[in-house]
């Protein structure tokens, strides 16, 4: 899949769904669970917190890549830094999403024939961010920003795609893609822990469902 395959997965699946902390053996199953749940798109996280090296992180999505090829479109999420870029990338990551405007990142994606998607608040480090070479600039928090922020500055930046990210549910996703947004992210709401450490990778499926369905 190429850099505009990617690009136009996410504007017409518009949910990435965002798997983090997940134990390994528990990976393939769980995107099993969000695939027959209707999900194209997963962004596995590195850690923050370094608990998880970003070497294993790498490993998981290198795993995921072979396991779900055809099927899935696997991306790496917080990717901070220039280090993290290039073992997600040297792993099969397809796309790069950012809490924040990075610009080694972003240009680390340009250049290695990623997507980019860092991260953005206010209206100036969104029209950074998109100079910078982002493919989409991830609005966060979404849901702390509002409904009426977005519509806001989706007027005068109508020509960025964005996508919005921090509590999205099944009862706003359908406001937020009428308010001009390409794609949602949503973790938590979907990749619910208890739920993937008991098994009830059924029960994953369902809610990926919801949210598939709310779209339509």
């Amino acid at each position: 899949m190429n850099k505009q395959q990617v690009i136009d997965t996410v504007k017409r699946e518009k949910i990435v769904v965002i798997v983090r902390g997940i134990a390994r053996d528990k990976l393939c199953a769980l995107c099993e669970a969000l695939y027959k749940g209707g999900i194209r798109l997963i962004e596995v996280t590195f850690d923050a917190k370094g608990i998880v090296t970003d070497e294993q992180t790498a490993e998981n999505i290198a795993m995921l890549v072979r396991e779900f090829e055809g099927k899935l479109c696997i991306g790496a999420g917080t990717v901070m830094n220039e280090k993290q870029a290039r073992l997600a990338i040297d792993a099969g990551a397809k796309y790069l999403i950012s809490p924040n405007v990075s610009k080694q990142v972003i240009a680390y994606a340009v250049v290695n024939g990623a997507v980019s998607m860092p991260g953005a608040m206010t209206p100036s480090e969104i029209v950074d961010a998109y100079e910078a070479g982002a493919d989409f600039v991830k609005v966060f928090p979404a849901e702390t920003l509002g409904l009426a922020y977005i519509k806001a500055i989706r007027a005068p930046l109508s020509h960025i795609p964005m996508l919005a990210v921090g509590g999205v549910n099944e009862n706003n996703i359908a406001d937020f893609m009428a308010a001009g947004i390409d794609g949602v992210g949503i973790g938590s709401n979907i990749v619910k822990k208890a739920m993937v450490e008991s098994g009830d990778f059924e029960g994953i499926t369902r809610l990926a469902k919801t949210y598939t369905d709310a779209l339509k």
